[in-house]
This record gives C-alpha cells, sequence and structure tokens, in this order.
C-alpha cells in the first residue's frame, strides 16, 4: 500500500500539533535524549516523505528504524493519532534498503517455514549443547564475521528438548465435557522456545472443558515482518493463518503471544488489505489472549493444589497492555495459585527494550532501557519473573543472565498447570 494510502496517514497526520507529550512516555527518548528519535520526530518524517519532500535513504531507514512498536506514545497523544501506524508506513516504504542480513535470514526463511523453523531449532540446539557457543562467546569470533549475529548470540534463549509442536496433538480432546472447540495459535518463539509453555497452555484448556485444534502447518503471526516493512509477507501469512482455522472449524483462535494475538487482531490490518477477506473477518471479535480467555471466557476450574511458597513479579508486555488493554487478566490468574505471593514492580507496564528484532539492531541502547527493568525487578525481591509474551522472557531472561540474577521467567499458565497437576498427586495420595 502507498504511503499516502495508509489510513492512518492519510486521515490523521495533520493532527499532530506538535506538543511533545509523546517525548514523556518513549523508552528511546528518555535514554538518548535526542528529538530526532521522539515519537513526534516520525510523524514529522513521515509527513515529509508522503509529500515528496525527504526521499528513501539509508539515514532515514535508520531513523525509522529507532521506534519499539511500543505504543506508548500512541496511547499518550491527545490528538489520538497512532504514531506506530506511522512507523510501520514508513518502514514499509523504505522496504528495500533493509540490508540486515541476520534479519533477513530470520523473516525470509525460518519464520515462513515451519520445518525450516525446525531446522533452525536444531542447528542452536547443537551450538548450544556442544560447547561451541561458548567457545564463540570466549574468542569474540562472530563480532568480527556479523556484529547483528554477536548480537543475535547474546540473546537467544536456550534450546532444550523438542520443539512444542513435535509433542502436541493436532487435536487434543476437552478433558470432561467438550463447551467449545478452540483454535491454539502456537507462536514461533513459544514453539521453538518454551515449549513447556505450549504444553502448559493446552493442558490447562483441556482442563477447562476446551477442545484444542494445534496445525503444525502455521506460518507466522506476521507481526516480525511488518515490524520490519516486508507487509506483503504479513499479509500472505495471515491469510495462509486464518484460511487454517476458518477450515476447521474453530470457534475462537487464542495465542499465549501477546505479539502473536495482537497481531491476529487486527493490529496493522488497514496496511495489509484493502477489503478484509472473509476467514479474517469471520474471527473479528474471537480471538483472545490466553489470560483474557481464561478468565472472562471460561468457567476456570478451581480445584488447584498448594505450590512451594513463592514470590513473583509480573511485567506486562506492550503488545498485551498497550494494544489490547489486557493488565489484571495474568494477575488474576497468578493470584488464584495457591502459594504464589504477586508483588508488583514500579514501572510493571513499562517497555523492556527487547521489541522482537529491535534489541538485535540496536543492541546498545535495548540494554539501557533493558537495565531499567531489570533494577525495578530486582526491587521486589521477587524469585520468579513472569509475563505473557515470549519475546519479552527472552529479552528479560538474557537481562538477568547479565546482572547475574538467578530468577526464572514463566508464563501465567505455568503456575496453573502445575497447580492442577498438584492437585491430581493430592488426590491419588489421599
Amino acid at each position: 500500500m502507498a504511503l499516502q494510502q495508509v489510513p492512518a496517514v492519510k486521515d490523521l497526520l495533520r493532527k499532530c500539533v506538535r506538543c511533545g507529550k509523546c517525548r514523556s512516555v518513549c523508552p528511546i527518548f528518555k535514554e538518548i535524549k535526542n528529538e530526532g528519535a521522539a515519537p513526534r520526530a516520525h510523524v514529522f518524517l513521515t509527513q515529509l516523505m508522503r509529500d515528496g519532500e525527504l526521499g528513501a535513504t539509508a539515514d532515514v531507514a535508520e531513523r525509522a528504524s529507532r521506534c519499539l512498536l511500543c505504543k506508548s506514545c500512541s496511547k499518550e497523544c491527545p490528538s489520538g493519532i497512532p504514531v506506530d501506524q506511522m512507523v510501520v508506513a514508513m518502514r514499509h516504504h523504505l522496504h528495500d534498503l533493509n540490508n540486515d542480513t541476520t534479519k533477513k535470514l530470520m523473516l525470509n526463511h525460518m519464520f515462513k517455514d515451519r520445518k525450516a523453523l525446525g531446522r533452525a531449532r536444531f542447528l542452536l540446539q547443537s551450538y548450544q549443547s556442544t560447547g561451541i557457543k561458548s567457545l564463540v562467546q570466549k574468542t569474540g569470533v562472530l563480532g568480527l564475521v556479523s556484529k547483528d549475529l554477536d548480537k543475535a548470540n547474546k540473546l537467544i534463549a536456550p534450546v532444550s528438548g523438542t520443539m512444542a509442536s513435535k509433542n502436541i496433538p493436532e487435536t487434543a480432546p476437552a478433558k470432561g465435557k467438550r463447551k467449545i472447540r478452540v483454535g491454539y495459535f502456537l507462536g514461533c518463539a513459544t514453539n521453538m522456545f518454551y515449549p513447556k509453555r505450549a504444553r502448559d497452555t493446552v493442558e490447562v484448556l483441556t482442563a477447562n472443558n476446551c477442545e484444542v485444534f494445534t496445525p503444525s502447518d502455521l506460518h507466522c503471526c506476521g507481526m516480525p515482518h511488518i515490524a520490519n516493512g516486508d507487509a506483503e509477507s504479513a499479509a500472505a501469512m495471515t491469510r495462509h493463518n486464518f484460511k487454517i482455522f476458518f477450515d476447521a472449524g474453530v470457534d475462537v483462535i487464542i495465542s499465549d503471544c501477546a505479539s502473536c494475538s495482537s497481531m491476529l487482531q487486527g493490529d496493522y490490518y488497514d496496511q495489509l488489505f484493502q477489503e478484509l477477506p472473509e476467514e479474517i473477518a469471520h474471527f473479528k471479535g474471537k480471538i483472545y489472549d490466553l489470560n483474557k480467555f481464561l478468565i472472562d471466557h471460561v468457567d476456570l476450574n478451581n480445584d488447584l493444589g498448594q505450590l512451594p511458597a513463592v514470590k513473583v513479579t509480573y511485567h506486562d508486555p506492550c503488545h498485551l497492555v498497550k494494544s489490547q488493554g489486557v493488565t489484571k487478566e495474568p494477575r488474576q490468574l497468578l493470584n488464584m495459585v495457591p502459594g504464589v505471593e504477586l508483588v508488583e514492580m514500579v514501572g510493571a507496564d513499562q517497555c523492556c527494550g527487547g521489541a522482537g528484532t529491535f534489541s538485535m539492531g540496536h543492541y546498545d541502547l535495548s540494554r539501557k532501557i533493558l537495565d531499567r527493568k531489570i533494577q525495578a525487578i530486582e526491587d521486589t525481591g521477587a524469585e520468579i519473573l513472569t509475563t505473557s509474551c515470549p519475546a519479552c522472557s527472552m529479552q528479560l531472561g538474557h537481562g538477568l543472565n547479565e546482572h547475574a540474577m538467578p530468577l526464572t521467567v514463566k508464563h501465567p499458565v505455568e503456575f496453573l498447570a502445575e497447580a492442577y497437576r498438584q492437585a491430581k498427586r493430592s488426590t491419588k495420595i489421599s
């Protein structure tokens, strides 16, 4: 879609009055204090490009890349300007200038094909488990080959076991009378790095009268692609994924990944489709974050066993709190579990600085934002960190590791699943 045709650019650009309120909530501006990185500067750049006063150059592309798409500014703007929409539109216009080979490999191959994702996971697991990664880090040789690869090497979470999709049946029957047929959108990061989280998601859903359909041939949700300017790929993958769920006749679609559910709910659809395809329109209002679905749309099974006492804190992913307005539901789930004490951190809804592939291209800036979050986590005295986004989990896990903090990172559903298992064990013993 041409820049001039994007609704946010065509209809809302002129509403910016340059008041600067967006600067007060921008994580990037907070760190570098550079007006060129402020959200209103992105609006101005978009306007210049739309009017033909600014061409597509490497310098403009670099400026456009300095945005987390966290939506903080869009929510703060008194004029209601969706700055993130404009940044996405601008990046699409600048897509041909993207020369990041590491990102291209990930976006064009790994995330478009589950088989390729599986092969990449196998290679990564071998790389991590054989000691090659440790050797590479000690020698610094990867930095000589590619700075981006060196940064990715630091950020990628440990891989163990097999991909989640290998151990989850395509259709998992409800434990009890089936009340709803759920389509589980198993995202790339959860599938690859957090297979236990995926298994726990299915276990909790089936324990609550849900039949769970988990397709084996899903593509990426498209969020990484549209965030990096590849709207065409994002649109094609979106159509592919929705057709699978449409043909399967599921009642709703859920995801345990904040970015996936945000994308599926249509965050950027007006830039992908002139008219919404039937299979996508069919699910409007039927796509949920896992936490919200369990709290608002399920008669939740309260047969929960006592877990060992543990203090936890929760980080709000931007794509959940700012895109979907989901804040209380994850906390409600955590507070349900016997033994879990939830301690709020300061700035729980502040961005962790990961933003998917942003941390690879702007590692040092990302670390500054992350360090603020890690300090807030440490101040709580929590033993476990919880969040509802695998990308946040990776970023936060990296920060905890860099600060030598022995906290694990979990999704709220993992506590719920363990409490169900504990209840079963207690019943057998008695």
